[in-house]
């Protein structure tokens, strides 16, 4: 399984930068997480889009959902509808839309199996419906902790992840538990609670410097980094 960074910061990307976009790679299987501003071009260097096996949406903030609306386009003239995975709970304007569009709109299931990989998801804490996402293929596990602050029971669903992508949009300096996101710190306890092996942090501020919030995760947590964008880890 192999993850491809195709965009890391958020709320708005750095110059020539993009938001939230993650590729899975597992075999014949490509899920796309997430698919924010700038995220379709980053993709379509990697695969054709109409080949994706689904897209599992974390939440439908423009930084993390933003690009499906341009992505339609390519997926229309390609005669291609794509599975496409959400929060159930949303009832957004964007979810209508892109319900119109070249997806077919489930909310998440239980357990999900697409191709040799199992998704399952769990409700954290975000101003919206959003969820953690936990894939593995019966080897290795991937969680993605999506947009989220302190919350029971995540620790649980991203117990022993290989590689734990955590939300760390805050140094711990200007956090708060009224934040709607973790500070670097605050993804540092998450991957000691959850004993992950690896924490990768993402939802990158672009006021801040990542080398300023690996530090501070590595405090705590020494197997830290900031993800760039065009990086591929190997789980």
């Amino acid at each position: 399984m192999r993850l491809h960074v195709l965009g890391c910061h958020g709320p708005y990307p750095c110059a020539g930068g993009t938001t939230s976009g993650y590729l899975v790679e597992s075999g014949e299987t490509r899920l796309l997480m997430d698919c924010g501003s700038g995220v379709l071009g980053r993709l379509m260097q990697k695969c054709d889009p109409a080949s994706l096996s689904a897209v599992l949406l974390t939440h439908l903030h423009f930084d993390h959902a933003a690009d499906l609306l341009v992505m339609r386009y390519y997926l229309e003239i390609a005669g291609k509808e794509l599975p496409l995975y959400l929060p159930g709970e949303d009832q957004s304007k964007l979810r209508s839309v892109l319900e119109e569009s070249a997806y077919r709109a489930s909310p998440y299931p239980e357990a999900l199996r697409i191709g040799g990989l199992t998704v399952t998801a769990f409700p954290v804490r975000h101003p919206v419906p959003c969820r953690a996402l936990r894939i593995t293929d019966g080897e290795k596990t991937l969680v993605f902790t999506g947009d989220t602050n302190t919350c029971p029971g995540l620790a649980q669903f991203a117990a022993d992840a290989d590689v734990l992508l955590a939300d760390a949009a805050f140094l711990e300096s200007e956090w708060t538990e009224q934040k709607p996101h973790l500070s670097a710190a605050g993804a540092a306890r998450l991957a000691l609670e959850a004993k992950a092996k690896r924490l990768l942090l993402t939802h990158l501020p672009v006021r801040h410097e990542p080398s300023s919030l690996e530090q501070e995760a590595r405090a705590l947590f020494p197997d830290a980094c900031a993800v760039q964008a065009g990086e591929v880890i190997a789980l």
